[in-house]
């Protein structure tokens, strides 16, 4: 006698999905060595949804997408580039890869971790950008220190 297999189908909100892929793709970045930051401001007004600072000053960028619909009506994610040296798409397991550009990395992500499935072409920033941008990232996450501090 053949043993069923019993199939749970989790279904998970656009907000959930995104949570747990932002704090997979979060998670993921501190075990490769970076200080990845939430939400962070861009000078060109465009929100990163984990920006991240490796150990040799490189910036990594990710752009969480919930699921295809995100994806598909989300275009702005071509203006990230001049402020990052490796740009990723975060993505949850079940996201269908074949529908993502080749060229930004991909990480497969869950609310536990992430795994980086493509890696990002490297594009150096200029000195004097990645300066500016380095001194902002440490600002914001001193700040953000401060206000946690003091919330709590």
């Amino acid at each position: 006698m053949a043993a069923a297999l019993l199939q749970i189908d989790l279904v998970f909100s656009r907000p959930q999905t995104t949570l747990a892929v932002t704090r997979g793709a979060g998670r993921l970045m501190v075990d490769l060595g970076y200080a990845p930051l939430l939400e962070v401001c861009l000078p060109n007004g465009r929100r990163a949804d984990v920006m991240a600072l490796g150990p040799r000053g490189d910036i990594v960028i990710c752009e969480v997408k919930s699921g295809v619909e995100d994806y598909r009506v989300d275009r702005k994610w071509g203006e990230y580039g001049p402020f990052c040296d490796a740009f990723y798409f975060a993505v949850a397991p079940e996201f269908p890869h074949d529908i993502l550009p080749d060229e930004p990395g991909l990480i497969v992500a869950d609310g536990f971790g992430g795994a980086v499935v493509r890696d990002a072409p490297l594009t150096p920033l200029a000195p004097a950008r990645r300066k500016a941008l380095t001194v902002a990232f440490a600002r914001l996450g001193a700040m953000r220190t401060l206000r946690d501090q003091a919330a709590g």
